[in-house]
């Protein structure tokens, strides 16, 4: 299920409103500190958007809600411990791509993103930028995908890591084009992108926030977003989509997920609180710098989103023959 039909624009509206009509068996929740896993290191975006969401939700609530980093194994270990963790609304998940590719990329997993998770919302999306070292004599999707060609195999790109999303939409351009092309895996988006900026890896596909200052300063060229519509952040570079290439579409996400077997009007107080605080202006504009757009869904939306996200990149994954390394 793609993100555009969710109903962002209503769900944010009235979430002020529904906030303070929640169902009565809920009125004492939270009865103790909230936690919220992050899979990840902090500073990340999922870390940032986790942080944003926790503060504005404890401010909004004046109850306790606090941001646990546990990393490892792609954010494998994170989402174990949540998935391991009481059913009652004091464990909350905050993770992203992973979520939904990790299944297909290890050989050995201990929990299952559907069975053992009940989605809350996505909470923000994130397009993907294409971009090219200035000195690569392509402007346009279409002349890099006519470079490669021409010279199978001489090209690599670069992404933070195997398996992460921008990897994935690196390696659906490849099978979808069916080009020789190599990928270069990196520690993180920085060092994926500065790859890109010295000329070492001459293309990449990376998050937007670590490559739009270098876009503006005209040291990386912005050949596309893998986003349904143009990113606010590059309103000027089109979408693969503009560019000739609709099959190429991906993005960055985050949302919020409790353990399977939570209370339906927990999850539901939950949603609604992810969302006033997602509406919040100074939240908005702190995701904007980062070239991140809140989305807010509905927890049945939320596991719809996953379950199609599954169903996409697994194919992905399979056809590239990928394993987390």
């Amino acid at each position: 299920m793609p993100l555009a039909p969710i109903l962002r624009t209503a769900l944010l509206a009235a979430a002020a409103v529904a906030i303070s009509a929640l169902p009565a068996t809920s009125e004492n929740y939270p009865s103790r500190p909230v936690r919220v896993i992050v899979p990840f290191a902090p500073g990340g975006p999922t870390d940032v958007t986790a942080r944003l969401i926790v503060n504005k939700v404890a401010e909004q609530t004046g109850k306790q809600f606090y941001v646990e980093n546990v990393g490892g194994a792609g954010g494998n270990v994170g989402e174990a411990r949540a998935a391991q963790s009481a059913p009652d609304g004091h464990t909350v998940l905050v993770t992203g791509g992973n979520h939904v590719n990790n299944p297909f990329l290890y050989a050995h997993m201990s929990y299952d993103p559907i069975k053992d998770f009940h989605g809350v919302s996505i909470a923000t999306e994130q397009a993907i930028v294409l971009t090219v070292n200035p000195s690569l004599p392509v402007k346009s999707v279409k002349e890099l995908v006519e470079l490669v060609r021409a010279t199978p195999g001489k090209y690599s790109y670069a992404s933070p890591s195997t398996g992460t999303p921008p990897q994935l939409v690196g390696e659906l351009f490849k099978l979808s084009l069916k080009l020789d092309l190599v990928h270069v895996p990196f520690g993180g988006g920085g060092p994926a992108i500065g790859a890109t900026v010295a000329g070492h890896t001459p293309i990449s596909f990376g998050a937007m926030a670590p490559a739009v200052p270098l876009i503006k300063d005209g040291k990386l060229r912005a050949l596309a977003v893998t986003s349904k519509k143009r990113s606010p952040a590059l309103p000027d570079v089109p979408t693969m989509a503009e560019a000739g290439y609709p099959e190429v579409e991906g993005t960055t996400w985050t949302g919020l997920f409790v353990p399977a077997g939570t209370p339906n009007d927990i999850v539901v107080q939950l949603n609604h609180m992810a969302a006033l605080a997602l509406a919040q202006p100074d939240v908005k504009e702190r995701l904007a710098a980062l070239g991140v757009e809140p989305v807010s869904s509905s927890p049945e939306e939320c596991d719809a989103f996953v379950k199609s996200e599954m169903a996409k990149w697994s194919k992905v994954i399979r056809a590239a023959g990928l394993k987390a390394e």
